[in-house]
């Protein structure tokens, strides 16, 4: 059995050896956290790795220069940058441009945000703090409690007190004011919450990640069929939000942060903070903090929504290709590198050449197709027919092969209509000249309904057309009627 003592023992272990205490725990853990913080802003959440790696290393030039260069590590700024990555501080990735970025991981965020209040100003058990544990515990008790008329009792209390309220104020007019120190404390308390948000939406982000890469390698050791694994990992994809504990905690806030109209009143009050007198008081990096609010949830916001989108395209496009027998091969091929890497690295001298390999190994395949296919095609096409550039075209031709007689069409819609308010179009084009039953002259005569005023059923309607050379081609539509006349001409 685990003693208490053995067990909290443990639970420490477990604890630092998270990276964001094992970052702070490091010897150039103040380093480390001046540089991330100098090269990685708010604004700036992610940097290329070349603009990175010249960032650090002017930084460790300027610290060599003030003196400092016995409190620096050994190595160059591409290797501090590679050394936190695999410490799981930094992350790479590739972005839509292929362009090679480093961001901060959920782990560094933290180590920040704790070295940040650290550093910064001491937390105190003030009224704002008091009050906001007070109200975070009545409002998990109400949601907690299932009593119908215990909830009811607790909603007329607050109808009261806020009646009382408004009483008061249309009695007196007088808002009363609260002091500038507790307003002050207040803001602090709202910064304090404001800081723990980057951490928290790149622990979701990350989460989101981390449940990618286990579904993508469960996808490719996976031997069942391949319905069942279309119908599980596509399923997956789609609720990937869903998948992991902080995602379904991120979807409880989302509900609460996701509204446009939310987050447009949150900008609006805390307009009416910075313009108040008190916020003259707080450090102009605090106004900053509190400006940049809303700013700061819109971009966690878009860095989880961008996680869930690169999750989803990832293991969709995993599973459309997916080939367990190519997989397999590769995973065979790749052990089979490692297992001759390991038995040669100890027998070899540094610098010691390797053997080039001279030529490929034969593929073993039963067949190989001798002749190939005959592009030719099985006749030559027909020959073009002969043109006589010298045939001049008569305005008769012209306007026999142009555009739709609209006005001859006109007339024809009216008197064929002429004793009924409504005429079908297909029975008035059957019954035109050949001259205006032209392919060309359907259309036209649609268009003139169209601007009449049309009615169509579900019946087909099928008509004859005429070219001039004399061709007919067969045409079906929906069955259409159309008024006599334009409402202008009444």
């Amino acid at each position: 059995m685990i003693s208490r003592a053995e067990g909290a023992f443990l639970g420490a272990v477990r604890a630092f050896q998270n990276p964001m205490l094992d970052l702070l725990h490091k010897r150039h853990a103040p380093l480390v956290v001046a540089l991330l913080s100098l090269v990685f802003t708010a604004e700036r959440p992610t940097v290329p790795v070349a603009d990175a790696h010249t960032e650090v290393g002017d930084a460790l030039d300027q610290l060599r220069a003030a003196g400092h260069g016995d409190a620096l590590p050994v190595g160059s700024a591409r290797d501090l940058c590679r050394q936190w990555a695999d410490a799981g501080w930094l992350v790479r990735q590739v972005l839509d441009d292929d362009v090679e970025v480093y961001r901060l991981s959920a782990h560094a965020v933290g180590a920040l945000e704790v070295a940040g209040r650290a550093g910064g100003a001491r937390a105190r058990v003030s009224q704002s703090r008091v009050r906001t544990l007070l109200d975070a515990v009545e409002r998990l008790a109400a949601d907690a409690d299932p009593d119908v008329m215990v909830r009811i009792a607790r909603l007329d209390a607050e109808v009261k007190r806020l009646q009382a309220e408004i009483a008061r104020l249309e009695r007196t007019g007088v808002v009363e004011e609260v002091d500038d120190d507790e307003l002050l404390e207040e803001a602090e308390n709202v910064l304090h919450l404001v800081r723990e948000l980057p951490a928290d939406f790149a622990r979701v982000a990350e989460s989101i990640k981390a449940m990618q890469r286990d579904v993508v390698t469960a996808l490719r050791q996976d031997e069942r069929p391949t319905g069942d694994v279309l119908r599980e990992y596509l399923q997956r994809g789609e609720q990937v939000m869903d998948a992991t504990p902080e995602g379904r905690a991120f979807s409880g806030a989302l509900r609460l942060l996701g509204d446009p109209h939310r987050l447009d009143e949150l900008a609006t009050q805390l307009d009416t903070v910075l313009r108040h007198r008190f916020a003259a008081r707080l450090p102009s990096p605090r106004r900053a903090e509190l400006r940049d609010v809303v700013r700061r949830i819109e971009q966690g916001l878009d860095q989880v929504f961008a996680a869930q989108r690169e999750a989803s395209y990832v293991i969709t496009a995993q599973v459309r290709n997916h080939d367990p027998l190519r997989d397999r091969q590769v995973d065979d091929l790749l052990r089979d590198v490692m297992t001759g890497l390991q038995e040669w690295l100890p027998g070899t001298r540094r610098a010691q050449g390797v053997a080039p390999l001279r030529r490929l190994p034969v593929a073993d395949v039963e067949h190989l197709r001798q002749t190939p296919g005959d592009l030719r095609p099985a006749q030559a096409p027909d020959a073009l027919p002969e043109w006589d550039d010298d045939v001049a075209v008569t305005d008769a031709d012209a306007r026999a092969w142009g555009g739709p007689h609209y006005a001859d069409l006109d007339a024809h819609l009216r008197a064929f209509g002429a004793d009924s308010p409504a005429v079908d179009l297909a029975a008035a084009f059957s019954a035109a000249p050949p001259e205006l039953r032209r392919p060309v002259d359907l259309l036209g005569l649609l268009e003139l309904a169209h601007q009449r005023g049309m009615t169509e059923s579900d019946e087909l309607a099928f008509v004859d057309a005429v070219r001039p050379d004399g061709t007919r081609r067969r045409f079906a539509f929906g069955a259409t009627s159309t008024r006599t006349r334009d409402e202008s001409d009444d």
